[in-house]
């Protein structure tokens, strides 16, 4: 990827500086990793001092798209990601990304340009803290040169500590300020030490562990607050006999693991759904265990007990009653269960020594060879006998099953996979497999389609050694069009699938035999519009058509520079997706 907009550090300049150019300089001290932005007179500044100091930049060609790119690229990247708007009605373009990033708690930074105070009747004049709030977000501002290097830091480390989406206004009078000898000190010095781990009660863990000894069924569901305690998890599930499933924006986390069920949830195969449903404790790792996760609480037996780790207290039963709350970092919670778990082997069999041979458990729970071998035969999409429904002739259309399948065994394995809101979304999330829990980004908590091109450029420069791999529906692709560009501009090689039913397929298969004259459009060929952006594409109708992508995965691999390659797949009707149906139900 070339970087568009980046720029090397440079010396800084001599004379007064102004408060704009100061925030940049502090901001990347911190440690800022990417900004993405559409750049106008309110945030040309303090974007440039970002370049300057030697933070990458990418100008995208929506605020939208600049606010998801950066929300994707801290979720896959660890760092922390910038978008930067001009003031009013930059900020108002980027809010659904804003929004998304908010309820998914992506650690996130907004840094956008306000009116001065006084200009009232400007154009430009919104209550850009109160729209902030209203979609989650943390509204922070620079309220003067003086606070100007505290404010930064105090709303950097609300992103970065506390995992939140924060709005930092720069009203246009502090911008242009002069900083002061204090503040230039102050921004050499400023700092943002990480915020550390909470570790559990003795008590709570003590709890837990019994819950486990009980348990004949145990079943883990990670989320994304433990994607980074994957191995802990897995450890503590092989000491309790418990199999492994994740949420779906955690997809990946247990890749490889033999007792690995998959994504709980929509998304699950019927084995998958199967075995959960079956389990008399189910355990959430920094997983809200919500409606999407649980089917509505479908995958929660009557008798089945629920346990929930999170680092937040009004996290625990949120979404459903739980049995057992254990507030603390999901690696550490692990970390002193399987210590309890060990201590209490050690001391049976120091008993069993002095007193004799006593009946042990001898069984692995859920962990026997039949579920092992289930799980190897059937746990995957790809394993589960489907009937074709594509079809031939002039207007042949391809099930969107057989295509993900064939586009999966096509694609190199170190990838990251993107996912668009929408009808098709279930195929590439089930049938697209990715090595760990940082292949697979899913921009899924606003459920807003167009969010897809977005999601790809971000996580394409969070993971900038991997093949990045989007899969879209129509609507989607043509809502965010505009970021092909960027896209091509930027030199990601990207492979964009795209679910082409010419329709919001959602609504069509939801309102069956209705009036759908208002989600349904004539065939668009998306091939020739990609093309014109200047990516590689091609029409598939059928798994024969999918013979350039083959070569273009060679050239990719061989190593010379490839457009992004965008396939136009008319897929055949589905009749409906279950996982849709699932979410119709939350309305």
């Amino acid at each position: 990827m070339s970087g568009a907009g980046a720029a090397s550090p440079g010396p800084a300049a001599s004379g007064p500086v102004k408060i704009a150019t100061l925030v940049g300089r502090v901001l990347a001290r911190l440690g800022a990793g990417h900004v993405f932005g559409v750049v106008g007179s309110g945030n040309f500044e303090v974007t440039n001092a970002l370049r300057e100091a030697g933070v990458p930049f990418t100008a995208t060609r929506h605020e939208a798209g600049a606010a998801t790119a950066a929300d994707a690229y801290s979720r896959m990247s660890g760092g922390l990601g910038i978008a930067t708007t001009h003031q009013g009605c930059g900020l108002t373009n980027a809010v659904t990304g804003i929004g998304e990033a908010a309820k998914s708690r992506t650690p996130l930074l907004v840094v956008t340009a306000d009116a001065q105070a006084a200009a009232i009747r400007s154009n430009f004049k919104i209550d850009q803290d109160a729209l902030a709030r209203s979609v989650g977000a943390v509204a922070e501002r620079v309220h003067s040169p003086e606070s100007a290097v505290a404010d930064v830091v105090r709303a950097y480390r609300t992103a970065m500590n506390e995992r939140r989406t924060v709005v930092l206004s720069l009203p246009l009078d502090v911008q242009a300020a002069v900083a002061s000898e204090a503040a230039l000190a102050a921004a050499e010095a400023a700092v943002c030490p990480p915020a550390g781990a909470l570790r559990p009660s003795e008590q709570a863990v003590a709890e837990f562990v019994e819950m486990l000894r009980e348990a004949e069924r145990p079943v883990f569901v990670a989320g994304r607050g433990a994607r980074g305690a994957g191995p802990e998890i897995a450890a503590l599930a092989a000491s309790a006999g418990a199999l492994l499933a994740t949420s779906a924006v955690a997809k990946g986390l247990f890749e490889g693991e033999e007792f690995n069920l998959g994504i709980s949830g929509g998304f699950s195969s019927p084995l998958t759904a199967e075995l959960i449903g079956a389990a008399d404790l189910i355990v959430g790792w920094g997983c809200a265990l919500n409606m999407w996760t649980m089917r509505h609480g479908a995958l929660i037996g009557p008798r089945t007990r629920v346990v929930q780790v999170d680092v937040e207290d009004a996290a625990l039963g949120a979404n459903r009653p739980i049995d057992l709350g254990v507030l603390g970092d999901s690696a550490l919670v692990a970390r002193d269960a399987i210590s309890v778990m060990s201590t209490a082997a050690t001391l049976g069999a120091a008993l069993e020594a002095a007193a004799g041979p006593f009946e042990a458990r001898t069984d692995r729970k859920y962990r026997t060879p039949e579920v092992g071998a289930r799980l190897a035969a059937m746990s995957r999409w790809r394993d589960v006998p489907i009937t074709d429904l594509s079809t031939s002739g002039a207007d042949a259309r391809i099930d969107p099953r057989v295509l993900s399948r064939e586009v999966d065994a096509l694609l190199p394995s170190a990838r990251i996979v993107s996912i668009d809101s929408g009808n098709f979304m279930g195929y590439p999330s089930q049938y697209f497999e990715v090595p760990d829990h940082h292949g697979f980004c899913f921009t899924q908590a606003f459920q807003a389609i167009g969010l897809g091109l977005y999601t790809a450029l971000g996580a394409a420069y969070a993971q900038p050694e991997r093949l990045p791999v989007l899969g879209v529906g129509d609507g989607g692709f043509l809502m965010a069009v505009a970021e092909m560009e960027t896209i091509v501009r930027a030199g990601v090689p990207l492979v964009c699938v795209v679910y082409n039913d010419a329709a919001y397929g959602a609504e069509v298969h939801h309102f069956e035999g209705a009036d759908h004259a208002t989600v349904t459009f004539p065939e668009t060929d998306i091939a020739a519009i990609a093309r014109g952006f200047g990516a590689d594409a091609v029409t598939v109708r059928s798994v024969d058509d999918l013979a350039p992508l083959r070569g273009w995965v060679s050239r990719y691999l061989g190593g010379d520079p490839v457009p992004p390659f965008v396939i136009d797949a008319k897929i055949a009707s589905d009749g409906g997706s279950w996982w849709l149906a699932e979410a119709f139900k939350g309305h």
